[in-house]
């Protein structure tokens, strides 16, 4: 069996960075107190919208309160915003043809993942989706690694995770699998090498000859 693949989706897969900016922004508006920049909440990305939100409110309910407004933004323009990176729809369906085993593990909700998989043309060629509802610990805990492994039934020696935040280098590192980084997302080369990734790559077409060097975690 060809080595599993373990795909992010924000920022790996996916071109929703504008989204997730304008929804924090959109989400902020009225709030009493700090509102972050977009640097910082470009920070976060790749762990659960709430937790993140918490950091910034007072309580609960002002947390709440920024989750509903999110949500708001993020559905009414998810569509005009969500587009596949170049190159990934095929890049995809390559390793589908192929036999490899392919997990997406995302911190978004589990339903909000599969729309932008369906949206993308991506659905049927990921058929297993780990989000933040089907884990109790979230990137950059081992925990949603671990769980799609299990799910496809792949060892760690036998797997890739790819991502582009420093919190899914540290997460795949933690389960053991090899991690890469890529620059197309929110971050760059300097912050993916630091967080650990085994290889950083600056396109999606680099990754099918990047599973030649390393023989012995996916032979």
């Amino acid at each position: 069996m060809p080595p599993a693949l373990l795909f992010d989706l924000d920022g790996t897969l996916i071109d929703s960075i504008e989204l997730i900016l304008g929804s924090a922004r959109y989400a902020f508006v009225g709030f009493a107190g700090r509102a972050p920049t977009d640097e910082e909440w470009r920070a976060g990305i790749g762990r659960p919208l709430q937790t993140v939100l918490r950091e910034y409110a007072p309580d609960d309910a002002e947390a709440q309160r920024l989750f509903t407004r999110y949500r708001e933004y993020q559905l009414e323009h998810h569509d005009r915003l969500v587009t596949a990176y170049d190159g990934v729809v095929d890049t995809i369906r390559a390793f589908a043809d192929a036999g490899h085993p392919m997990a997406l593990v995302t911190s978004k909700s589990d339903w909000l993942a599969e729309k932008a998989l369906v949206h993308v043309g991506l659905a049927e060629l990921i058929p297993v989706i780990v989000g933040c509802d089907t884990c109790v610990n979230h990137k950059p805990h081992p925990e949603p690694v671990e769980r799609a492994l299990a799910l496809l039934g792949v060892d760690r020696t036998d797997a890739l995770f790819v991502g582009d935040s420093p919190h899914d280098i540290m997460s795949g590192r933690a389960a053991g699998v090899v991690t890469v980084g890529v620059t197309w997302g929110a971050f760059g080369h300097h912050e993916l090498e630091e967080a650990g990734a085994d290889v950083v790559i600056d396109r999606i077409e680099e990754l099918p000859a990047l599973l030649a060097r390393f023989p012995a975690r996916t032979a």
